[in-house]
C-alpha cells in the first residue's frame, strides 16, 4: 500500500488536483510536500490533528514533509470558514505561539530521523523582505479579481453583507500561493495538502507555480470534520481541546475521545490513528456486537492519547478513569486525582477531620439526610476512598486523608464528591 491508498481506506482524501497523475508521482518516489498552520494561539488544538497526522502518514511512507507556520500569513488571516475578520496579533506574540507549535509538533513529526527528516519553517521568513510594490508586481499580476472573487472562502463573505470581507483578508490568498511558489522554488516542493477549505487557497498557489515557474505541482485537501450529530468536531461543554496540557488536561483530552458519539468512532479511529485497517475492522466488529464494553473508544483514546501525549502520560489518565468506575486509589499521583476532583462535585469542609461519615455524606451533597445515609452505609452503598465502609459510626482520620487533605465518597456506582478538609 502507498500513502495515497492509505488516505483513501481511512476516508482522509476528500479531493486533489490530478487524481490520475498524483497516485502516480506518489508511487514513483519521494515527495517533498508542505502543510500550513496557523499561529493565532499558544497551543495547536484537536482540529490541527488531522493535518499533522496526514504529515506524518507521508513521512511513515517515505515522503519529506515540511509544516509551515504563518508567521507572515498569521498577520493577516485566513478568511476561509471564518464568519468574521480575526484579530491581528502582533510579531512577539506570532513568535512565541510558533516557538510552542513546534514543541507539540515534534510529539509526532521526527525531525531527527537522517532519511526524510520534518522541517518547520517561517513564511514570515521569505515574506517580511518583500515590498508591497514587489509583491504587486511578482504576484498580483498573476491572479484576476475576477477569479479571486469566485473563490468560495472569499465568495462566501462578499456574500454576507453584514460582514464582508477586508482587502486585507482579500489578500490572504496570494501570500498563501506565494507559500507554494517559494517552497517550489527553494525546497523543490511539488504538494500541498490542507483541509477542504483551503482548495481555493492551494490551487492559487498551484496557478502561481504554473505560471511563474512553469512547474506542474499537485494539491490534496482532506475532509472537514464534523461529528454525527452536526455538531463542531474538537469541542467540549468546557471549550476547545487543545493538545497543551496546560490548557486542556491529560485527563481531559483522553475523556474527550471515550465519550465521542458511537457513531463516529470507527470514523475517528480511521482518522485519528495509525491502527491498521484490520485491527479497526476487529474494534468494529466487536463494537457492532457489544458497544456497551466501549472497547473501541478505549483503542481510540488510548492511541490519540499517546500520539499526543506520551505513552506515562495516558497511563495515568487511564487510572483517573478508572477511580470514576470503581478502581483503587492505590499509588496514584496527586496530579492524577486532581483531575479526578474536577470531573466531580467537591466541597471544603471546615474540622472535617473527627466528624462521622454520615455527617460528610450529608454535608457533600451525597445524601438529603443522616438517616438516609446511615441506611445507605448499612446497606453497603457507600465507598470510602473506592473501598466498601460498612459501619455507620466511621468518623474521618487524618490517615484516611489523600495527600494530607482529600476524602473520595462514592454513593452507588456513579454518585462520587470529594471532600476536602480544611
Amino acid at each position: 500500500m502507498n500513502v495515497f491508498e492509505d488516505f483513501q481506506q481511512r476516508g482522509l482524501l476528500a479531493d486533489c488536483t490530478d487524481p490520475g497523475e498524483l497516485p502516480r508521482r506518489l508511487a514513483a518516489g519521494p515527495i517533498v510536500l508542505y502543510c500550513g498552520f496557523d499561529p493565532t494561539a499558544d497551543s495547536l488544538h484537536i482540529g490541527s490533528l488531522v493535518p499533522l497526522l496526514a504529515l506524518r502518514r507521508f513521512q511513515h511512507f517515505g515522503h519529506h514533509p515540511i509544516a509551515v507556520a504563518g508567521g507572515a500569513t498569521g498577520l493577516i488571516g485566513d478568511p476561509s470558514g471564518k464568519t468574521t475578520e480575526r484579530q491581528l496579533l502582533t510579531r512577539e506574540l506570532l513568535d512565541h505561539n510558533i516557538a510552542r507549535m513546534k514543541e507539540q509538533m515534534r510529539a509526532m513529526l521526527d525531525f531527527d530521523v537522517p532519511s526524510n527528516p520534518a522541517r518547520l519553517v517561517d513564511n514570515a521568513s521569505w515574506t517580511v523582505g518583500v515590498s508591497y510594490l514587489d509583491f504587486l508586481r511578482e504576484v498580483g499580476k498573476h491572479f484576476t479579481v475576477n477569479m479571486m472573487v469566485a473563490k468560495e472562502s472569499v465568495r462566501a463573505r462578499m456574500e454576507d453583507r453584514e460582514v464582508g470581507i477586508s482587502y486585507t483578508e482579500f489578500s490572504y490568498m496570494l501570500l498563501q500561493a506565494f507559500d507554494f511558489y517559494h517552497l517550489r522554488k527553494d525546497y523543490n516542493c511539488e504538494l500541498q495538502i490542507g483541509g477542504s477549505d483551503q482548495w481555493g487557497n492551494i490551487t492559487a498557489g498551484i496557478d502561481l507555480c504554473r505560471k511563474k515557474l512553469g512547474a506542474h505541482v499537485f494539491g490534496l485537501t482532506m475532509p472537514l470534520i464534523t461529528n454525527a450529530d452536526g455538531s463542531k468536531f474538537g469541542k467540549s461543554e468546557a471549550g476547545a481541546i487543545w493538545l497543551d496540557p496546560a490548557r486542556t488536561s491529560v485527563y481531559r483530552f483522553y475523556q474527550f475521545w471515550i465519550r465521542v458519539d458511537d457513531r463516529d468512532v470507527i470514523r475517528y479511529l480511521k482518522y485519528f490513528t495509525f491502527l491498521s485497517a484490520e485491527e479497526i475492522a476487529a474494534l468494529e466488529k466487536q463494537h457492532t456486537a457489544k458497544p456497551e464494553t466501549r472497547e473501541a473508544h478505549k483503542a481510540l483514546a488510548k492511541a490519540a492519547t499517546n500520539l499526543v501525549h506520551g505513552e506515562h502520560a495516558t497511563s495515568d489518565a487511564i487510572r483517573a478513569s478508572e477511580i470514576l468506575f470503581g478502581g483503587t486509589l492505590e499509588g496514584i499521583s496527586e496530579t492524577t486525582f486532581k483531575d479526578v476532583v474536577g470531573e466531580v462535585p467537591s466541597s471544603t469542609i471546615q474540622n472535617a477531620v473527627g466528624k462521622p461519615l454520615v455527617e460528610l455524606l450529608v454535608l457533600s451533597g451525597l445524601c438529603p439526610s443522616k438517616g438516609q445515609a446511615r441506611k445507605d452505609v448499612e446497606s453497603g452503598g457507600i465507598y470510602f476512598n473506592n473501598v466498601r465502609e460498612a459501619n455507620p459510626q466511621r468518623a474521618l482520620q487524618p490517615n484516611d486523608l489523600l495527600f494530607g487533605k482529600h476524602v473520595l465518597l462514592r454513593k452507588g456506582k456513579r454518585n462520587y464528591a470529594v471532600v476536602t478538609a480544611a
